[in-house]
């Protein structure tokens, strides 16, 4: 038996509208980015097809939203040649090199910008401003009380504090956290509500580009963060992720359809709901959501038996890393060469699972 690498899920209304058109790129509203560090191995090359290829056959306008690693793929997206821009990030993020044994937050936030000023080279940040049709949607998180302190100690303090309340109901986030959405054009355009946290935004300017998509993979402990980004509320802003990790897709209200390359067929709306089963999400639920995620048997037959993640920098050896890491990458074409056999072929819902 052959074992398919994407899995492709689509809501009822979205399996309707395909069905009518096809696989047009001008259904989608919104494409969607999650936060997930070196799990995005697994959507490089797909990301290569949708970003270079598919979502440039339209020109109806797109909004992308992202946190930490979802807004970094995002930012290849609206460059010249989004192709080129996605190798750059994957040669920097896979070959990435620390000196010391034990690397400190300042080591490592050194090297997620060298990697970030790759992507973007010299113009970059004005293609991500100025783009015609894509407007970005950058997610951070502004630490409050300990939890935008300099000191580990209170940091560590806030975060614990931050962790607890959100076992008892994920609202109490916003007594140490403040989404801040930093975003192009006149307005913003999420594509979801936001009213679940006091939200600010923050206009996207070329002098804080580089700072927005720092912050919006900014773990704390892991990374430093960026403290009084320009042209936003003066604080400590950290990963987007910790409030929307996988984004709570209740809040959708674009009239198109959402487009969602992920890592897994279920989300997980925060970063501390990961430890909390009650809060992770099936996907059957939302209509217009077309969920593009590597299948099961496809995962479980890669290296190691799962996709990269963030473990792997302390439990493998940097070439053992590597090599994993290479592997990964190198299956996942098969992904993207389903995807676009789907999009080109005759049935546009051959091999999908529609949700109804």
């Amino acid at each position: 038996m052959v074992t398919r690498a994407l899995s492709v899920h689509l809501g009822s209304e979205a399996a309707q509208r395909i069905a009518d058109r096809g696989w047009d790129p001008a259904l989608f509203s919104l494409l969607l980015g999650a936060s997930g560090g070196p799990k995005w191995f697994i959507l490089g090359q797909l990301d290569r097809f949708l970003f270079g290829d598919f979502l440039q056959r339209s020109d109806q306008p797109l909004a992308t939203l992202g946190s930490s690693i979802g807004s970094w793929r995002h930012a290849c997206l609206v460059q010249q040649d989004p192709a080129a821009a996605i190798e750059r990030m994957q040669a920097g993020y896979l070959y990435q090199h620390y000196e010391s044994e034990r690397p400190s937050p300042e080591e490592i936030s050194e090297v997620s910008k060298d990697i970030l000023q790759a992507v973007l080279g010299t113009n970059g940040a004005e293609n991500l401003v100025e783009h015609p049709r894509i407007t970005s949607h950058i997610v951070t998180a502004r630490g409050r009380g300990p939890s935008g302190s300099a000191s580990p100690a209170l940091l560590a303090t806030g975060m614990g504090a931050a962790a607890l309340g959100n076992t008892l109901s994920r609202s109490l986030l916003r007594h140490h956290f403040q989404r801040a959405v930093f975003h192009s054009g006149e307005q913003a355009r999420p594509g979801l509500t936001f009213d679940d946290f006091q939200t600010v935004y923050c206009p996207l300017r070329t002098d804080n580009v580089l700072q927005a998509l720092h912050a919006s993979g900014a773990i704390p402990f892991v990374l430093t963060g960026e403290r009084d980004i320009a042209g936003a509320p003066p604080g400590q802003y950290w990963d987007g992720g910790i409030i929307d990790y996988h984004f709570d897709l209740e809040q959708y209200r674009g009239e198109g359809l959402l487009l969602y390359p992920h890592f897994r067929a279920s989300i997980v709306p925060g970063w501390f709901d990961k430890f909390l089963p009650w809060r992770q999400a099936a996907i059957q639920q939302w209509s217009k959501l077309v969920l593009l995620c590597p299948d099961q048997d496809f995962v479980a037959s890669l290296p190691h038996g799962k996709i990269p993640d963030r473990s792997d920098f302390t439990r493998l050896g940097e070439e053992e890393r590597i090599r994993y890491w290479e592997q990964a990458v190198e299956a996942s074409k098969a992904m993207a060469e389903e995807f676009a056999e789907l999009v080109s072929g005759p049935d546009p819902l051959r091999g999908v699972t529609v949700h109804r």
